[in-house]
């Protein structure tokens, strides 16, 4: 029996691997193989593995039962009295005069810094986070209940803008509990479609819309500025849930929520437009921050 690990595995390798051993993990081969195939794959591995790392353990008769080897430059096997050891091979580093990297790295960081923070608001200046709730799911059937869009003013805090929508026949139980939105505060607080969208339209003006699963607003957006016969909405649009996805593999899932205890952001009021756009726009600010989305 042999089992070999890989630290990448090539097109031209994983052929002869699939062919002899079975993929266990990724990057883990087993396999039963005589001598001869062991000896034949591995200069095969030696041969097509280019930069990457790859160790064979395979029986042996010693005092182990196995042995392996390795193509690591930092190790090498070594027998000690037939037991087979990994040899750690330290490697001196040159020692080169001058400036660390750090060092280099700080002094640019000082004379960057205002342009840096210059170039940071202007990014922030160029987008609108918004959010939509809704009646349903279905854009065709279901109706807007309530806008909201997060948009950067210059040295204050994000402004923002929300209005309830009144000319809804009923909103469903189940909505009001998760929004806290009921067809008489609608009525008694909210504004017409139309006015809204108007409105919205101008406060978003030609900036970037981002949102998290914006295909969902987009949609409902567009059937209601169609409905309402009110020129189409011409702005480029970024949906930030993929960004987040490549980004963070391995979350429980992507729930708003989840990503923004992530992302260390609150949301003081989940379900509701004003305060999920508010977040959103924090999230598309971290985003930007740390270099995973540019505007």
């Amino acid at each position: 029996m042999i089992v070999i690990t890989l630290s990448k595995t090539p097109n031209s390798l994983r052929g002869d691997l699939t062919k002899w051993c079975q993929e266990i993990q990724t990057g883990v081969y087993v396999g039963n193989l005589n001598a001869k195939v062991r000896e034949l794959l591995w200069e095969r591995i030696e041969k097509n593995i280019g930069g990457g790392e790859a160790t064979m353990v395979y029986n042996t008769n010693n005092e182990l039962g196995y042995t392996f080897r390795t193509n690591r430059k930092d190790k090498r096997v070594v027998d000690f009295d037939g037991i087979p050891f990994l040899m750690h091979i330290n490697k001196p580093s040159d020692v080169v005069l001058g400036f660390s990297n750090a060092a280099k790295f700080h002094k640019v960081h000082r004379v960057s810094s205002s342009a840096k923070k210059i170039e940071n608001q202007n990014e922030l200046q160029n987008f609108v986070a918004i959010d939509l709730e809704t009646t349903g799911l279905n854009s065709e059937k279901d109706r807007i209940i309530s806008i909201a869009a997060v948009k950067y003013i210059k040295k204050n805090d994000p402004e923002v803008f929300y209005r309830l929508i009144k000319d809804i026949p009923e909103v469903p139980e189940h909505i009001s509990k998760l929004t806290g939105l009921t067809t008489k505060k609608l009525r008694d607080s909210g504004v017409s479609l139309r006015d809204a969208l108007i409105e919205f339209k101008k406060f978003v003006g030609s900036r970037l819309i981002v949102g998290y699963n914006l295909p969902f607003d987009m949609s409902f957006l567009e059937n209601s500025i169609k409905k309402e016969s009110l020129n189409s909405l011409e702005n480029r649009a970024k949906d930030i849930l993929p960004i987040v996805k490549r980004k963070n593999k391995f979350l429980e899932d992507y729930h708003l929520d989840t990503v923004l205890k992530k992302y260390d952001i609150e949301n003081e009021n989940p379900h509701h437009a004003d305060s999920d756009a508010k977040s959103t726009w924090y999230l598309t600010k971290k985003l930007i921050e740390i270099k995973s989305l540019i505007i």
